[in-house]
């Protein structure tokens, strides 16, 4: 392809990207691979040239831009060999024309910067938008972070989960054999300190509320080590449904799963009112933690979005706190930065349930939880908060 051409298919992409932010649809890896899969005459030096457009593109605009060209265009303002490819030649863009749409540069849009001001500095916001690294989580039920470590040169530990190994960028793990064998899975390591929030052992009773595929469940059973009673739940049939075939690969047996109708969770678990030790939290949440992965969905949120996913929130840690016995614990996790759905929310549930305390973390403290950023912690963004009933 020639840069003509990889600039207009960044183009068609990200037309796409945008379109399907509007409307909810896919997300922009899985379009991307979509569309080369119908191009097999692309190679991999171009498929690789024109994911990197279109990341450049997503990562530089915050507020959705009016169109792919408007976006591209706004790479090509500070990319003089890349504006020189809008030239108009075979299946390449037609010229730039001074008076046309261009995308802005921006961390987020206008009305979401105003609210993750409330969390971060201004000097964080920018690493909101780099590349993430490449975490696994390695699995004790099965072998050593040490072991892994020799078996893995180009790797380093993780400097704040014990079970956490950084990799560079691109490795292929689900090539490697002791990714078959269950050694090791891959996890931020900001997403194992929430399960570590936990603080599971063995012979306890454990519930993961919000399970989707089962990553902190699967480190759960590994902090039990196989003893004890884990229960993971989601409304989702078909993302539950991938945790067997993982717990399998990693060892962890006897795991038990539930679905759940949503709106209709504690109908589900009244067997086991008061009963739990630990009930983990990782509630639905905006996503703004995980913008280093997934730029683009920052166009995908609005202030009504972010309003019905705090209302349940709310809802799901409350029917969490009927689970957990006297003197258990109640974790709950966000993926986002944003107050209303961490800080706020973990406040507003010591209000309503009286005597339930928070207990002190390491780390970042911010209110009732702990904050990790990529900025200050090189994770995704998580809020964590650890919360007590009263014996």
């Amino acid at each position: 392809m020639t840069p003509g051409a990889r600039a207009q298919a960044a183009i068609e992409l990200l037309d796409e990207i945008i379109a399907a932010a509007d409307r909810g649809g896919a997300a922009a890896d899985t379009l991307i691979a979509r569309y080369f899969k119908a191009r097999r005459y692309a190679g991999s030096k171009d498929r690789r040239a024109v994911r990197d457009l279109v990341y450049a593109a997503i990562r530089l605009t915050g507020e959705r831009p009016a169109s792919g060209r408007a976006a591209l265009i706004g790479v090509a303002v500070g990319d003089p060999s890349l504006a020189a490819a809008f030239d108009g030649g075979p299946h390449a863009p037609a010229p730039i024309d001074a008076a046309e749409p261009v995308a802005l540069a921006g961390i987020a849009p206008g009305w979401l910067s105003s609210a993750l001001a409330r969390s971060l500095d201004e000097d964080e916001l920018p690493a909101l938008l780099d590349r993430a690294p490449l975490d696994l989580r390695v699995n004790r039920l099965k072998t050593t972070r040490a072991a892994v470590l020799a078996a893995l040169p180009e790797g380093r530990a993780g400097e704040l989960s014990p079970d956490a190994i950084r990799l560079p960028e691109g490795v292929r793990i689900e090539a490697m054999p002791m990714w078959a064998e269950g050694w090791i899975e891959v996890q931020d390591e900001g997403s194992q300190l929430v399960s570590a929030a936990c603080a599971a052992a063995p012979g306890q009773t454990v519930i993961d509320l919000c399970a989707g595929a089962g990553g902190k469940t699967l480190a759960l059973a590994a902090d039990m080590g196989g003893a004890g009673r884990l229960i993971a739940c989601d409304s989702d049939r078909a993302r539950l449904s991938r945790l067997g075939p993982r717990a399998d690969r990693a060892g962890a047996t006897g795991i038990e799963t539930r679905l759940l109708d949503p709106n209709r969770e504690a109908a589900a678990l009244g067997d086991m009112l008061g009963a739990a030790d630990v009930v983990l939290v990782d509630a639905p949440c905006s996503g703004t933690g995980t913008w280093r992965r997934n730029p683009e969905a920052r166009w995908r949120l609005t202030p009504d979005r972010i309003a019905r996913v705090c209302r349940t929130q709310a809802r799901l840690i409350d029917v969490a706190a009927g689970l957990v016995r006297p003197g258990g614990a109640l974790v709950y996790a966000v993926c986002s930065l944003l107050d209303d759905e961490g800080r706020d929310q973990a406040e507003g549930f010591l209000a309503r349930h009286g005597g339930w305390i928070a207990a002190p973390q390491a780390g970042r403290a911010h209110g009732a939880g702990r904050l990790l950023t990529p900025a200050s912690d090189g994770t995704d963004g998580f809020f964590i908060a650890r919360l007590i009933r009263p014996c």
